[in-house]
């Protein structure tokens, strides 16, 4: 089976609506930034090849719907994820105070097989809105945040600059592949239905 040399490596972007979840998949898979807005209904997905080492590995993005009235749907495609990306927007408080919230969800619905050492990757998204005078959320208290739930990783972004994207999914796709088994190498059909976003990308991961 030739296939099985690639290895998929599932990714979950979670964070309340309007964070830039949508905004920053799109600038990494596909460095493109749109100005308008359209909520995701459900669960869409990206898929993006990246190398490491001298193994081929397709990442698959899976983002979800922020709105508290689609979370449901999300629980079958958070199964078998291999990193969980949560996102805030800086300049909104109470999408921060979420993110306990999404962490909870996500370990109770995937049922990881070592919640306590699942990997996750906090971005703080729209550090560019008007200079960063609207922040709400600081780095230390992000920081913080991060160091109280097992020192998480943490990036500032910016999906529309592409600020610290592509260093905040280096070290994404390097969390997965530590959680991923060597031993299930595996690429399931479902990634064929997705044409767009397929690049080659070699990296190394400073997180």
């Amino acid at each position: 089976m030739a296939s099985r040399r690639r290895m998929l490596l599932k990714v979950i972007i979670l964070g309340d609506s309007g964070v830039g979840k949508t905004s920053l998949m799109n600038q990494y898979v596909n460095r493109k930034f749109s100005n308008q807005y359209k909520a995701t209904i459900g669960a869409d997905f990206l898929t993006k090849e990246v190398q490491f080492e001298d193994r081929l590995f397709t990442m698959q993005i899976w983002d979800t719907a922020g709105q508290e009235r689609f979370q449901s749907l999300g629980v079958a495609f958070y199964r078998g994820a291999d990193c969980c990306v949560l996102v805030y927007d800086v300049n909104v408080l109470k999408s921060f105070e979420s993110l306990s919230n999404w962490r909870d969800e996500f370990l109770l619905q995937a049922s990881p097989a070592d919640p306590e050492n699942f990997p996750f990757v906090l971005l703080g998204n729209k550090v560019d809105v008007d200079g960063g005078n609207g922040r709400m959320v600081s780095k230390r208290k992000a920081k913080a945040w991060c160091a109280s739930k097992g020192d998480i990783p943490y990036f500032e972004t910016s999906a529309k600059e592409g600020t610290n994207v592509e260093a905040a999914f280096q070290c994404i796709a390097t969390n997965a592949l530590k959680n991923e088994p060597q031993d299930q190498t595996y690429f399931p059909d479902t990634v064929d239905v997705i044409g767009e976003g397929h690049h080659h990308r070699s990296f190394g991961c400073e997180c």
